[in-house]
């Protein structure tokens, strides 16, 4: 009692009440089932290589780095329910991508840097030798990059008086069956970069890589613009899904 008012203390005995207990993780911890799945993943992983996991288990590997806490396997089932595959399911949007429970920040992160990886390793077989003579590593980036794109874009390829490419840009992107096209922008952008030759390159979200009339006719028009200039138009690719359309091969070139 000190100036009359009585000091109460805690008796240590008594239990903690909700308000004043530690607080504890919300995050759902792994079932020791779970970690078993995991560590026989790993080992298959490691013993007989990547070609022995269904999609489903690549994205689990993926997303338990990310997501050590989680059950993994109903977020990689979710995510092939909705994209179709592992490759879709890495290239989806995020804000797509955000709509699966449970996924999160930490595991759309995760997907897009194997993305990324995925998509550095594909460049790596076309830097530093001639493009042309390369063709089907090309191809094969081409697609790792365009083939899953909801929307058009236009991409150029600029080489050096070697076919090396000095430099890979999205010029514009578009809606899901049309991007705007400047040809002077093209020109300007080559002659910036002391470029010799180009490939242009645009995606048909539809699939159906088939050039339409706008195509062919932009195409004529970027030709014509760069052979003032002294620039060889080697191709237009036109990418669609698992096809391609080279108006070279084509005759329209």
């Amino acid at each position: 009692m000190a100036g009359g008012q009585e000091t109460l203390k805690l008796d240590a005995s008594f239990p903690a009440s909700a308000e004043t207990a530690p607080p504890q993780s919300d995050r759902p911890r792994t079932p020791m089932s779970a970690e078993g799945h995991r560590n026989r993943m790993r080992n298959r992983l490691l013993t007989t290589g990547p070609d022995s996991l269904a999609d489903h288990e690549l994205i689990e590997m993926v997303l338990f780095i990310a997501l050590p806490r989680r059950d993994t396997k109903p977020i990689a089932r979710a995510l092939l329910s909705r994209f179709g595959s592992f490759a879709a399911s890495i290239a989806a949007p995020a804000h797509d991508l955000r709509q699966i429970e449970g996924l999160g920040e930490a595991g759309i992160s995760a997907l897009k840097t194997v993305q990324a990886a995925a998509l550095r390793l594909a460049r790596s077989e076309i830097t530093g030798r001639p493009v042309l003579n390369n063709w089907e590593a090309l191809m094969d980036y081409l697609n790792a990059s365009l083939a899953r794109e909801k929307v058009e874009q236009f991409r150029i390829l600029f080489l050096d008086n070697r076919n090396h490419l000095l430099g890979d840009e999205t010029q514009s992107r578009g809606t899901v069956n049309h991007t705007p096209v400047y040809p002077r922008e093209v020109a300007k952008r080559a002659l910036e970069l002391h470029a010799s030759a180009l490939i242009v390159v645009h995606n048909h979200p539809s699939g159906d890589p088939t050039p339409s009339r706008n195509d062919i006719a932009m195409t004529n028009e970027i030709s014509g613009v760069l052979q003032a200039l002294g620039i060889v138009l080697h191709d237009h690719v036109i990418i669609g899904n698992g096809r391609h359309t080279s108006f070279r091969q084509e005759g329209l070139l």
